[in-house]
């Protein structure tokens, strides 16, 4: 490559990198504990579910206690598990009856018990796993600012790599073998930077070219909606398959109420090892009632197994969907894209695996940060630049690093107070990571933010599954036996955190004494 060429591609690489790097580390530290959502729900409530989306519920029940409780007449309605949570979701439309009772005219969501049918409002229901996966894509700002923010900052991201690859291009083999503690600070810094980026690779473009798909798409559907589809972006996601198809409301009550108990047994026996996964209601109590019934196959036999069954208001199948079938490009397109990014589809192995690249990724960026610093720190340097320089990643170490012992402390948070809710989990978190933040900024040395926060951390981090113990009895040997896996594997997963920090804070003591 050209000198000229190069120096482009290693500016825009390098400007790109820093500018997100504070948004960058927080998506992937969060999103790593976001592959553990369900789990770390489960322990906050101190209870285990099955870790599929399958649903298995008794729907006779839980649409007669729903009924009770928002009047579905006139309504289309869903019923999901889309988490391995022992709750299921109901999100109702509001009715098309214009005589029912007013509450019946309001869109509902609800998270319904399966066994004692309790509804929980989404803010009610609001755990620490479920914030944790909404701050990695920065969902606690304000909608769609922080949507936008997190999908731009993946696609400069995306474009950080494309350009870290075009530059170390011809040495990317031999520098992928280098690694050189015992040199100056910046060889140590670049060596460490190149190394675990490429191992880190596929896995950061994967999720820089989907979490950019998922956030910023309206930017890629605008121009089709005002062509194609008349600025009407509803009927493009339904033609897309997001949503279904919305059927006529006639106003005529249906005369033979039938079971969702036996349509969902119907629609099971279709296909082998078929399982209900989604249930839409259109039109409910309406004579031109329709029900949907959406499901899978095992993962381990297709990748993208989707099947589909539609009944009518007299239960008769109106038409279905082999999960076996050939696959269509949309279909195919969607699934494939949300399975690889939340890592769903081969079990703890990936989950676990997928969890170690995030925070390398996390590290990448820091030792990207600390190069940029380190390429700095010259003699012809002004010292007023040089100070800002420090400043600058005085600023990202303190935001970035307490992030950790911020983490560890609201697990231990929600445990000593079971009632915390949305309210009580933003209170907490970001103002307990503002406090720590700014005291690190204030000591005024990088060395020692970096290993106080990982001693802070790891002290904390090991005082999780000794709260978790001390207030509900499941302690570490005990949970797994009882089958409360979900409790075992974050109460294990933070002793293995807590003891890998503690031995980085005790290695670059000992370096730095040395």
């Amino acid at each position: 490559m050209e000198n000229r060429k190069y120096n482009i591609f290693f500016h825009l690489h390098t400007v790109s990198g820093i500018v997100i790097s504070v948004l960058l580390f927080v998506i992937f530290f969060a999103g790593s504990f976001s592959f553990f959502r369900d789990d770390i729900d489960n322990w906050q409530r101190n209870e285990s579910a099955e870790a599929n989306e399958y649903l298995n519920i008794d729907f006779d029940k839980a649409i007669s206690s729903l009924d009770t409780a928002y009047v579905l007449k006139g309504r289309t309605f869903q019923l999901s598990r889309p988490h391995g949570e022992k709750a299921f979701i109901a999100h109702l439309d509001p009715t098309k009856d214009s005589l029912v009772d007013k509450k019946a005219r309001e869109h509902q969501y609800a998270y319904v018990d399966p066994e004692t049918f309790k509804k929980e409002t989404y803010e009610q229901n609001y755990k620490l796993g479920e914030f944790l996966y909404r701050l990695h894509f920065l969902a606690q700002i304000p909608y769609p600012y922080g949507y936008y923010l997190a999908g731009f900052t993946a696609l400069f991201f995306l474009f950080a790599i494309i350009t870290g690859v075009l530059v170390h291009w011809k040495k990317i083999v031999s520098n992928f073998y280098t690694f050189r503690p015992k040199e100056k600070l910046k060889t140590l810094w670049t060596d460490s930077h190149t190394a675990l980026g490429m191992i880190g690779l596929p896995f950061q473009f994967v999720y820089a070219v989907t979490g950019a798909f998922f956030l910023i798409n309206i930017f890629l559907v605008a121009p089709s909606v005002m062509t194609f589809f008349g600025n009407d972006s509803e009927k493009l996601y339904q033609d897309l398959g997001f949503t279904n198809k919305p059927i006529e409301y006639t106003g005529k009550p249906l005369e033979n109420p039938i079971s969702l108990n036996a349509l969902a047994k119907t629609a099971e026996t279709q296909f082998r090892d078929f399982r209900l996964t989604f249930i839409e209601v259109q039109n409910f109590g309406d004579a031109n009632m329709q029900v949907i019934a959406d499901g899978a196959i095992p993962k381990d036999e297709k990748f993208t197994g989707f099947g589909r069954v539609v009944f009518n208001a007299n239960g008769n199948i109106v038409s279905k969907k082999d999960p076996r079938a050939a696959t269509t490009y949309l279909d195919g397109a969607k699934n494939v894209l949300y399975k690889i990014h939340y890592g769903d589809y081969a079990g703890y192995g990936l989950k676990i695996v997928s969890f170690m690249l995030g925070l390398i990724t996390c590290f990448v960026i820091l030792s990207g940060v600390m190069l940029w610093l380190v390429a700095r720190d010259k003699k012809k340097i002004d010292p007023k630049k040089k100070r800002f320089n420090e400043t600058v990643v005085r600023i990202y170490l303190s935001i970035s690093l307490t992030m950790f012992p911020i983490t560890a402390a609201t697990f231990i948070a929600v445990k000593l107070n079971p009632n915390s809710d949305m309210t009580f989990l933003y209170g907490f978190y970001f103002i307990g990571w503002l406090v720590l933040a700014t005291l690190f900024f204030i000591k005024k040395n990088l060395g020692f933010i970096n290993k106080y926060c990982l001693l802070l951390g790891s002290i904390v981090g090991f005082a999780v599954p000794i709260v978790n113990g001390m207030v509900t009895g499941n302690w570490l040997w005990r949970s797994l036996p009882d089958g409360m896996f979900s409790i075992f594997f974050v109460d294990a997963l933070w002793i293995v955190l807590s003891v890998l920090a503690l031995y980085a804070f005790f290695k670059i003591r000992n370096t730095q004494n040395a």
